[in-house]
């Protein structure tokens, strides 16, 4: 989700689901040690609970970021070593990591050593030839040893070599009996599945086995079925906000960054599917993309586009 899941995502987000716990983009640890803190690691109070997603492959970089992190009040510091886009691998981090289980348990003890809130570990089923349950199992047993807790496992495998990144998210078949054999295996560790979960009733099948969901790009592309996902695993969460009261509970926050100097577009490019599968959805993305990157623009774009999509003039936009 890297250059997805920003705090202006994650704040749009908040909106809709209450209380699911929402992850940042991945983060080079040596970005944070060396970049703009503030840019990379600020978020809204309102965006709690909320992971730092780092990557990286140097125990004591990472357990300066993880601290670092911490100290900047995110609720749990998350290790990625699924990711299998060229960039990371030739950074020697990400999903190649899984070829190197002792180089992850070494990162992963070293962060928990620097920090007192969870430490986690978001993988693949495997990596290309290492694709076996069993490679799967030695991998997490020798990370859990650390005392890491929680596995997110996405119910691929990644091909690194010959497959892009998004090749990688809908070529290698899904094999979810793999993750649930690992959470029968280990039913002290929480595991949460990861992959291609597009509907309420796939999300209700893996709660039947698994202790959580992770839901990616499908909770952008589609926000509301992220939050009947919330829901659905935390009945008692109170009515859906329909799209006009999310866009009125969206006001002070975009009137505070558009103060700080943040262009409109930086917000309203994560909003694209407030209206997915909704009457006026094509409406909804022309306005906010078609006057959402003009110089100047402000709140009363998201209000036109609201009212363009709830059908009321809808086809005036602005010259």
């Amino acid at each position: 989700m890297m250059d997805w899941s920003d705090r202006h995502f994650r704040h749009f987000l908040r909106i809709l689901a209450p209380r699911a716990l929402l992850y940042t983009e991945m983060i080079v640890a040596q970005a944070i040690l060396r970049g703009d803190r503030p840019r990379l690691l600020e978020f809204d109070p309102a965006e709690h609970p909320v992971a730092l997603q780092l990557g990286g492959a140097e125990p004591e970089a990472l357990a300066a970021a993880a601290r670092i992190g911490a100290e900047w009040g995110y609720d749990e510091i998350n290790l990625n070593v699924g990711c299998p886009s060229d960039r990371v691998q030739s950074a020697s981090f990400g999903a190649c990591l899984m070829a190197r289980p002792e180089l992850v348990a070494e990162c992963v003890a070293a962060m928990q050593a620097a920090v007192a809130v969870p430490v986690t570990v978001k993988c693949r089923i495997g990596i290309d030839d290492f694709d076996s349950y069993e490679f799967l199992e030695t991998f997490v047993d020798r990370v859990a040893a650390t005392g890491c807790r929680t596995f997110i496992v996405h119910a691929r495998k990644a091909i690194l070599a010959g497959l892009s990144p998004r090749q990688n998210r809908e070529i290698p078949p899904l094999h979810y009996d793999t993750v649930w054999r690992l959470k029968r295996a280990r039913p002290a560790l929480s595991i949460v599945i990861n992959g291609g979960i597009r509907t309420l009733a796939v999300a209700r099948e893996q709660w039947r086995h698994v202790d959580g969901v992770m839901v990616g790009r499908e909770a952008y592309h589609n926000p509301y079925l992220f939050a009947a996902l919330e829901r659905g695993a935390e009945p008692g969460g109170g009515p859906i906000p329909e799209p006009g009261e999310v866009t009125e509970r969206l006001r002070d926050y975009v009137g505070r960054e558009l103060a700080r100097g943040t262009r409109l577009h930086s917000m309203t490019r994560h909003m694209l599917g407030l209206y997915a599968g909704r009457p006026g959805a094509r409406a909804w993305r022309r306005t906010l993309s078609e006057l959402g990157r003009r110089e100047g623009a402000d709140f009363g774009v998201i209000e036109r586009a609201r009212i363009a999509a709830d059908g009321v003039g809808g086809d005036r936009l602005a010259g």
